[in-house]
């Protein structure tokens, strides 16, 4: 985690700048007054909370969707856009104001593109993302786009889903995937932005290979730990051992396994689920994660602002 550093003015009377943030001795403990109790060096160190926010969709109404997140009480949000075709200067110019008005901060452009989408077993590897050929073309062109919107409004990354990357090395779509993928991330690098990859189609192997293959050091994981458990890849918490250097946003999502071969498991209100967040986010702190945690509730209504409220309570005291 991060760390805060305290002024000089607490009182301490040791010199400050010729201490070293790395060391585990504290000599000052009794002279640092009024801080005492968190000298814990020869600093003062002082854990830095991630911060919480919600995704929420971006359409034309721009303030809509930056005041639901300062309506319970956010300071970062994921924008999330299906529509490829309305982004341009002209929106991006309308999030940084609302962004400014609301105090909200933009953590990560979350990019769908065009055409059918179907969250199954079925339908899924042949819809989602771009690992189908016949639409892969057109929608490297459309989250290009979003990359340069995502430079346009300040986002330091594009994140999406890229669909049920082939397990099988040997598979002929694998190598051209892979080529379209650089691509994306190439392009991306040259915004000066990053490309996460939001957990889900693939297995947790699966998608460090595909860090690997494709070599880029500007991609992450967007980490839906509900979306690992869901499409029945994994437990979220032993992912982390293999994917886990490379997780730099995490969605607060909770749900159960698939209870048959053809459909998806169920997601369900933060706490209600699989997801151990306890563990989980223990486990992030242990690899240095830095934030932010961003809260997504797929439903409308009352009951998810019920439910995104009581999610920020449950993960208020693990941050």
């Amino acid at each position: 985690m991060g760390q805060a550093f305290l002024p000089a003015s607490c009182g301490c009377t040791h010199p400050h700048e010729s201490f070293s943030p790395t060391s585990t001795s504290c000599r000052g403990r009794q002279e640092c007054l009024p801080h005492p109790e968190i000298c814990a060096c020869e600093v003062h160190l002082i854990p830095e909370k991630w911060k919480l926010g919600l995704i929420v969709g971006l359409s034309e109404n721009v303030d809509e969707s930056f005041r639901k997140v300062a309506d319970v009480g956010l300071a970062t949000c994921q924008l999330s856009c299906w529509k490829p075709d309305i982004l341009g200067p002209g929106l991006s110019t309308k999030v940084k104001e609302a962004s400014k008005r609301y105090g909200v901060e933009v953590s990560s452009f979350w990019a769908g593109h065009s055409g059918k989408t179907t969250w199954n077993f079925i339908d899924g590897p042949k819809t989602i993302g771009l690992v189908p050929p016949a639409t892969r073309a057109a929608r490297l062109v459309e989250l290009k786009k979003g990359a340069d919107f995502a430079k346009m409004i300040g986002a330091p990354s594009i994140s999406t889903h890229v669909g049920f990357i082939p397990e099988d090395l040997n598979d002929p779509n694998y190598p051209p995937l892979v080529e379209g993928l650089r691509d994306l991330a190439n392009h991306c690098k040259n915004n000066g932005i990053g490309f996460w990859f939001e957990t889900g189609q693939e297995t947790p192997t699966t998608l460090l290979r595909t860090f690997e293959d494709i070599g880029t050091d500007n991609l992450g994981v967007n980490l839906d730990p509900a979306n690992l458990i869901l499409y029945g890849r994994g437990n979220p918490v032993d992912a982390l051992d293999v994917f886990g250097k490379y997780v730099r946003g995490m969605h607060a999502k909770d749900g159960t396994y698939p209870t048959d071969g053809r459909n998806l498991g169920h997601e369900t209100p933060l706490g209600q689920g699989k997801v151990d967040f306890p563990k989980l986010m223990g486990r992030l702190k242990e690899l240095g994660f830095k934030g932010p945690v961003t809260i997504e509730r797929e439903i409308s209504g009352a009951q998810q602002e019920a439910d995104i409220r009581q999610a920020i309570a449950i993960l208020t005291p693990l941050l």
